[in-house]
């Protein structure tokens, strides 16, 4: 590992940091500061039963009657430090509830990333291999299709097929093996519609070079020229288009745990929402701004591993042509 990658390691890095703290900046702003103060607003509500000394208690021991900086450098030092505070509603630690349904939705957000990928592969293979009217036309349809269609109306439809109808599932035991794996088909589908899209264009693109025709005229089976020779160069885009659809697993969970019935992290910020426990939602929306910059900061450091092309500074060099030496790196890899 040289020293340009450290360099260029350490400055993604910092650059994450950067991001995380002005992240929870303002989600502190939304949640805590913004005209009308929820939290304050959420103790004086009559339905809530607190006197007016147990509120002004409360606003003490929560440091609400401290100057807003004072209260963001005790907040963001706190989250530091991985103090989440305590719940409104339970009084629990933020943190405790959180480790008890976090499990939960990572198996979920997991599996459904791996199906996501996996049918990518499978989509993107076929559209190379396939006869024309298969791979040109049905497969290519499939990412829209799949787009198309949100993912509780995949999840409703693959309970009552494989639920109800084949009973290989009980919908009341949702973290059994097959429940779970249907809740990440679900999950995964739509999310693969994205990667396989980015995928095929640019496996349509190693394609047509002409090492991959080099790689034909020397007779190599299909699976050998998909997986060493077109797979590696249009990995890169799709390792960014996977970085960026981290969010949308996460907000993809929330709604299939619902429809699976599921104890994770959306079920935590559904029960939050409707209590305003506003410690809780704030707690999981900076949590999973953290997630996302940490996901995409892999994708960044990954870059440079997957393709000697790109610039560690964060350009990418133009494609070889015919002839220069990646090009001639490329067929000395192919077997004659």
């Amino acid at each position: 590992m040289n020293r340009s990658y450290l360099d260029y390691a350490a400055k993604r890095i910092g650059q994450a940091v950067i991001v995380i703290l002005l992240s929870y900046v303002f989600t502190f702003i939304v949640v805590s500061v913004l005209p009308g103060d929820p939290i304050t607003n959420v103790l004086r509500d009559p339905q809530n039963g607190f006197s007016e000394e147990e509120i002004q208690q409360i606003i003490a021991a929560q440091g609400l009657d401290r100057p807003v900086l004072v209260q963001l450098w005790a907040s963001l030092s706190q989250f530091l430090s991985g103090d989440l505070g305590l719940s409104m509603r339970s009084n629990r630690p933020v943190s405790t509830l959180i480790a008890e349904v976090l499990p939960s939705t990572l198996v979920l957000a997991t599996s459904g990333l791996a199906v996501a990928i996996i049918l990518a592969l499978v989509i993107g293979y076929g559209t190379q291999f396939l006869p024309r009217r298969y791979g040109q036309g049905l497969l290519r349809g499939f990412p829209s299709l799949f787009l198309s269609v949100p993912n509780f109306v995949i999840g409703l439809v693959l309970i009552h097929i494989f639920g109800f109808q084949l009973g290989l599932f009980r919908v009341i035991n949702a973290d059994s093996f097959w429940a779970t794996f249907f809740a990440a088909v679900a999950l995964g589908i739509p999310v693969s519609a994205q990667i396989a899209e980015v995928l095929i264009a640019n496996l349509d693109h190693e394609a047509r070079q002409d090492y991959a025709a080099v790689a034909r005229g020397r007779g190599i089976s299909q699976s050998q020229l998909f997986f060493r020779h077109l797979l590696k160069p249009s990995a890169l885009p799709v390792v960014t288009v996977v970085a960026l659809t981290i969010g949308e697993l996460l907000g993809g969970s929330l709604i299939t745990e619902t429809v699976y019935g599921r104890t994770g992290i959306g079920s935590l910020v559904q029960r939050s929402v409707t209590t305003q426990d506003l410690p809780v939602i704030q707690a999981v929306v900076s949590l999973a701004a953290v997630a996302f910059v940490v996901v995409n900061l892999l994708a960044d450091l990954v870059y440079p591993l997957l393709d000697p092309r790109v610039k560690l500074i964060g350009t990418v060099k133009p494609r070889p042509a015919a002839g220069d030496d990646a090009f001639d790196d490329r067929i000395e890899g192919i077997p004659s």
